[in-house]
């Protein structure tokens, strides 16, 4: 029986898998093809906006985060969130951008957007050495907690993949979403304490703003990565338990866009 189901599922799959495949490493090639710097691109530009709120927020505003090697901290949220802007960005456009392949070849649309969300995972996993360099020059203490980085990096694929679901499909029939979508990720970045330290934002504020997925990963991420001292959703709140709101919203989104997505996918090849 097992091996019946195994071969069913390797039918079903297999082709997806390839083009999946396919279009990760196309989707990589050409993003900086014709750039001088070609793929130095991935690492170079969190670095740059790093270094520009590092100056402005660090030395011009001397912004204390209350907590340990603040250099790091403040790079681990910047690489984080543009991961999440990266992927929410390109799903977008990914159905539309493909246009004319949905109309001459028929396969799940799923891997479109999925394709987008992987490359900008390789992108992340570049951006983690970088990381993982600063932390070696800081004196970041490296344990065995920083395992947990790994369920919280799924979230964050989870959560940017299930939104990107959701703009490729709005996307498609409804074109002003781009610039909706453009005016809510600012208010997401302002909302997300990257550039700011949590301790500014009095408690009751606080204490919303960390309901906010991005919110909770990016800080749960500083702590398991770069110090315990950063402030959490559970820290803040003063249970842990409140962390299943921020993932019960990622996993709600998560069904939802699957199910818009799955119902409007039929219908792509005509709309675009």
């Amino acid at each position: 029986m097992l091996t019946k189901l195994y071969g069913s599922l390797k039918r079903r799959f297999t082709y997806p898998f390839i083009l999946l495949r396919q279009l990760v490493i196309t989707d990589f090639k050409l993003r900086y093809q014709s750039s001088i710097l070609g793929y130095l691109w991935s690492l170079l530009r969190p670095l740059m906006i790093f270094l520009i709120m590092y100056i402005v927020f660090l030395k011009f505003l001397r912004f204390d985060y209350g907590v340990p090697h603040s250099t790091v901290y403040l790079l681990a949220g910047i690489v984080f969130w543009s991961y999440f802007n990266e992927v929410t960005n390109n799903g977008v456009g990914a159905i539309v951008g493909k246009g004319d392949l949905l109309r001459k070849l028929n396969f799940p649309k799923y891997v479109i957007v999925l394709a987008g969300s992987f490359s900008a995972l390789i992108n992340l996993l570049l951006n983690l050495v970088v990381i993982g360099a600063f932390m070696l020059v800081d004196g970041v203490e490296i344990t065995s907690r920083m395992l947990l980085a790994i369920p919280l990096v799924v979230e964050m694929f989870v959560l940017s993949l299930a939104i990107g679901f959701i703009l490729s499909a709005l996307f498609v029939k409804l074109r002003d979403i781009s610039y909706i979508w453009e005016v809510l990720l600012q208010g997401m970045f302002y909302a997300t304490p990257i550039f700011y330290p949590l301790h500014v934002v009095p408690e009751k504020y606080a204490k919303v703003l960390m309901l906010n997925p991005m919110a909770q990963i990016i800080q749960d991420l500083r702590h398991v990565m770069v110090t315990p001292k950063t402030p959490t959703i559970a820290s803040i709140w003063g249970t842990p338990y409140i962390r299943l709101v921020p993932i019960g919203i990622t996993v709600v989104l998560a069904v939802v866009s699957v199910y818009y997505f799955r119902k409007r996918s039929k219908y792509f090849a005509e709309e675009i």
